[in-house]
């Protein structure tokens, strides 16, 4: 099982609403950019907005970042639209065996192995910014285009 998409369509969003500053970022704008269903758009940019990470105005068509993009990090992103629960990244299957050697230690011998990957992905996250997402899309555009 993998990590939702609303993480990525999330920072999809964030990204486009900074790189278009100019325009008017529509929930069917961003739709079309991530080739999704504007209702999808809508109910992720609910959980941006909860989050404090966008502004809306109802009856208003567009969005803005709430803050500028250089404080929004990815982590930011990856809690805000309810990926996961805190400290529940890897599942651990429930009523192993008692009587079985692994069964009666897996969960005590795997679960710090799993806590540290999540903290270490997590950190990861924290030290990337929608700044730097938005900055790299834009050099990748420009190698792009030579």
């Amino acid at each position: 099982m993998s990590i939702s998409s609303r993480f990525t369509v999330g920072v999809h969003i964030l990204a486009l609403i900074e790189l278009n500053k100019e325009g008017i970022s529509s929930s069917e704008f961003l739709a079309g950019s991530v080739n999704t269903n504007p209702t999808l758009i809508r109910k992720i940019m609910g959980m941006l907005k909860k989050a404090g990470l966008i502004e809306v105005q109802p009856g208003i068509a567009g969005a803005k970042l709430a803050k500028e993009p250089s404080y929004i990090t990815l982590l930011n992103v990856y809690k805000a639209v309810d990926v996961v629960q805190e400290k529940e990244l890897f599942s651990v299957h429930e009523n192993p065996h008692p009587d079985c050697l692994v069964g009666r230690n897996i969960q005590d011998s795997i679960t710090p192995v799993l806590s540290a990957a999540q903290f270490a992905m997590e950190k990861v996250l924290g030290n990337v910014t929608i700044e730097d997402i938005a900055k790299d899309i834009v050099e990748k555009e420009k190698l792009k285009i030579q």
